[in-house]
């Protein structure tokens, strides 16, 4: 984490530093909802299921979804460890300090940091917590805290707003996968969700941040507020008893005790469960799953069991989708405009360095969905699949009419 260097300029950011100072002081009371695994040794890191009461606890003290918080300290700390094979604090090349590689904040205690486990954790919820609190960076409309994809801008801050994290090449407008935050939310989709699900994506374009690629100063982002066009994903922490949920996929297990390797029954996709009490963690101490196991039952009690919080969604009435057509298209959500072909033109790709490449000629009269837009080479209109219609003559673009917008319920 290079948070020193987010923080310059930023006085309300210092602020918000200086006066989490006595909290992170104080012995943590969500620590004590781990304690039936015992103390935490000296210089010995806790088990992995431990550290995941610890960080799970933590995060939902702070009203942080915990799948952020573990993906943070995956990124920051892949093995989820204080200490190393020799009993002493890991510190890194840049200073950063153990599980959630604090670098450089005076306003901890830096051998409590090093030696303390639920001390560093708290530090690093605390920045974390108040980069949500920033007024600098962009907000996502409609999203709470409680929504994981709302924390991708606090999630990139935590890391620092540098050219190194800006969400799209200045370049070409492509999307920057390396990114800080990006490779933080890949971790959410891999160990929360087992690749099972997709986190929503935002469609960034390269004027949206001003910055130069050859300095170090902050990102200034031109655009404040950002809106989903795909599903967002509210954490899987917060079922209460009697809840309903449904099975994500198709063949998911339903285990007789909460862990893998135990006696199952195979659930299909939609299956309603109700929530039959807190989560539990893996009974295995060296189990690496960061999932966490609900009990539940059908609703025709035919079944009881536990199931992970990563194959559950909260159950919701659903009413049919309208269909509205617009021309000879269907309009959809996401959607933000069209293209018909006036002249025969090229569907084309564009590859990692901006060149782009013929897929096939369009021809007169076809209408395309346009989801996104990019201003390189002269502007091109996102259809899907990653091609683009170039803007030219050939062509001819429209954006839905309120009146559209409104029969789709946008």
């Amino acid at each position: 984490m290079k948070i020193s260097r987010i923080i310059a300029g930023h006085i309300t950011c210092l602020v918000l530093l200086v006066g989490i100072y006595d909290t992170a002081s104080a012995e943590p009371t969500w620590e004590a909802k781990c304690s039936s695994y015992g103390d935490i040794k000296q210089n010995q890191n806790p088990s992995y299921q431990h550290m995941n009461c610890l960080l799970t606890n933590s995060a939902l003290d702070a009203n942080i979804p915990p799948e952020v918080v573990k993906a943070v300290a995956s990124k920051e700390n892949g093995g989820w460890k204080q200490f190393n094979e020799n009993g002493q604090p890991i510190v890194s090349t840049d200073q950063g300090i153990g599980i959630m590689q604090i670098t450089n904040q005076a306003a901890y205690d830096q051998e409590r940091l090093k030696y303390h486990v639920t001390y560093n954790i708290q530090a690093g919820v605390e920045i974390l917590k108040s980069m949500y609190q920033r007024n600098d960076l962009p907000k996502i409309k409609g999203a709470g805290p409680e929504i994981i994809e709302s924390w991708y801008f606090p999630v990139m801050a935590y890391n620092g707003i540098k050219p190194a994290n800006s969400p799209v090449y200045k370049s070409n407008g492509l999307n920057n996968t390396e990114a800080y935050q990006e490779k933080v939310f890949s971790f959410i989709e891999k160990d929360s969700y087992l690749n099972n699900s997709k986190l929503g994506k935002l469609d960034f374009r390269s004027e949206d941040f001003e910055y130069d690629t050859s300095s170090t100063e902050n990102i200034v982002f031109k655009k404040k507020e950002y809106t989903f066009t795909s599903p967002m994903h509210a954490s899987s922490y917060h079922f209460q008893k009697g809840d309903k949920v449904s099975v994500a996929q198709d063949n998911v297990r339903l285990r007789s005790q909460p862990s893998t390797s135990s006696a199952s029954t195979t659930l299909g996709k939609n299956t309603t469960l109700i929530i039959e009490g807190t989560f539990l963690y893996d009974q295995s101490l060296t189990s690496i799953n960061q999932f966490v196991w609900y009990p539940v039952r059908t609703e025709d009690k035919k079944h009881v069991g536990f199931i992970s919080s990563a194959y559950i969604n909260k159950k919701t009435n659903t009413q049919p989708v309208k269909k509205v057509m617009w021309g000879k298209t269907e309009l959809k959500l996401g959607q933000i405009g069209k293209v018909t072909i006036l002249s025969n033109t090229n569907l084309v790709k564009m590859d990692s360095n901006g060149s782009l490449t013929t897929v096939r000629t369009l021809k007169k009269g076809e209408e395309y969905r346009v989801y996104n837009y990019k201003s390189n080479n002269g502007g091109l209109y996102g259809v899907g699949g990653g091609s683009y219609i170039q803007k030219s003559s050939n062509i001819k673009y429209e954006t839905p009419s309120k009146s559209k917008l409104a029969l789709l319920g946008q």
